[in-house]
């Protein structure tokens, strides 16, 4: 079990941070590097059917051990970490028995118990934190280092049988291309989990519904000095729109189950402005008025100029995993049993994000999400304390141990 720290530490030292501008797939080739390490050491642990396909997908198969007849559950995580904060040069560090008190990392960076409370829950604990010039990865290595660590124990433990198990492991996740290439078919997997929740307990099986907005605005440049009735200041048209959009419904304004208008950037002068949006919502039919809403707001924008200055590009981007789950309602139910008998306390909840299990969920593998341990993800606040991450690989058997006692029937 010891191993999860090791590997946790090693994988999160290594650079994979995805790339949203990149035209390619996986978007940079560092993460490739990370997955070719990782098909080695898959197969030097034992696993077998390891491969890497033309996408950088790493899959591999834990044989069955005297469970024929039962489904094939899945284990899945992302190996790339976020663009939002450098992942370069990280420099994982260990907070030993952490007493309570403010810790202190580089670049007057405080993760601070008045900021942050929760990191009081870990008092007396190790905690794994980066150095505070780059974010630390446990999204999701953390839950990489977890499913690997878990595999190398059925592997080698005859503690009690199990069915067959397919492990994978993404690229491009934090981008939201995560499963774009995913071959579900191929996978082979009744259900599936991924291991790229946050703190201890986490088990999710409902996500926002998701858009994303490109908004494109044409302004008219006029010397300032001879601007009256002619000058159309497309910031100033980009500051209008925003003002239309109800302010309540920005995500520092909501929490829990309410969806908002996320202004994700704004760039551009006198003569063009381009804003982005993320739109979210767990309700379908809120997500949609969200929608229309956006929509009517550049119809309103665009009939004030009496021309059409204002363009919007509105895409869908994934949808709430909850009506796929639904049917098949068991497989949270095993994972919220082998939490208990993990002695861990599930915690259920929404995602106030999205997963690859969300569109993995609609692509024909139900796939809930469950803690890997970590906090304050995307930044250099982040920490993942020890304990956590060796609950979620107890976690990880306790689900192969009861998947192993199921009729193939029932997975569907």
């Amino acid at each position: 079990m010891e191993k999860v720290v090791e590997r946790f530490i090693n994988y999160a030292k290594q650079y994979t941070t995805s790339d949203p501008k990149s035209k390619t797939y996986p978007s940079t080739d560092r993460q490739l590097v990370f997955m070719r390490k990782l098909v080695d050491e898959l197969t030097q642990i034992g696993l077998k059917e390891v491969e890497m396909d033309e996408y950088g997908y790493v899959t591999a198969t834990i044989p069955a051990k005297g469970k024929k007849h039962c489904p094939v559950v899945g284990f899945i995580a992302h190996v790339d970490t976020s663009p939002d904060f450098s992942g370069e040069n990280v420099e994982p560090q260990i907070i030993e028995k952490y007493d309570g008190s403010t810790v202190f990392l580089k670049n007057k960076v405080c993760i601070d118990p008045k900021q942050f409370p929760e990191l009081l829950n870990y008092k007396g604990q190790d905690l794994i934190t980066a150095d505070g010039t780059t974010l630390l990865g446990a999204d999701d290595k953390a839950g990489v280092a977890e499913i690997v660590t878990a595999a190398e124990i059925l592997l080698n433990s005859n503690e009690f049988e199990h069915g067959k198990i397919r492990l994978a492991f993404t690229p491009d996740e934090e981008i939201g291309k995560g499963t774009d290439h995913f071959d579900v078919k191929k996978f082979g997997a009744d259900f599936a989990y991924t291991l790229d929740g946050g703190e201890i307990g986490e088990l999710e099986f409902e996500n926002f519904n998701a858009a994303g907005a490109t908004i494109k605005i044409k302004g008219r440049s006029v010397h300032p000095g001879a601007a009256k009735n002619k000058m159309i200041n497309a910031l100033l048209v980009a500051h209008k729109l925003v003002g239309m959009l109800p302010p309540t419904q920005r995500p520092e304004h909501t929490e829990k189950y309410e969806g908002f208008f996320h202004l994700l950037s704004l760039n551009g002068g006198v003569e063009s402005a381009e804003l982005y949006y993320l739109i979210r919502d767990h309700c379908a039919k809120k997500f949609e008025e969200k929608k229309r809403l956006l929509l009517e707001v550049v119809k309103l924008v665009n009939s004030e100029y009496e021309e059409n200055i204002v363009e919007i590009e509105l895409k869908d981007q994934y949808y709430n995993m909850h009506e796929k789950i639904k049917p098949v309602m068991h497989i949270v139910d095993i994972a919220r049993q082998a939490m208990i008998d993990a002695g861990v306390k599930p915690k259920i909840k929404a995602i106030r994000g999205g997963t690859d299990g969300a569109r993995l969920s609609y692509d024909g593998l139900p796939c809930p999400n469950i803690f890997a341990g970590g906090h304050n993800f995307h930044g250099p606040f982040e920490f993942v304390p020890i304990p956590s991450m060796l609950k979620s690989v107890e976690v990880i058997l306790n689900i192969a141990k009861a998947v192993g006692k199921l009729k193939k029937q029932n997975a569907n």
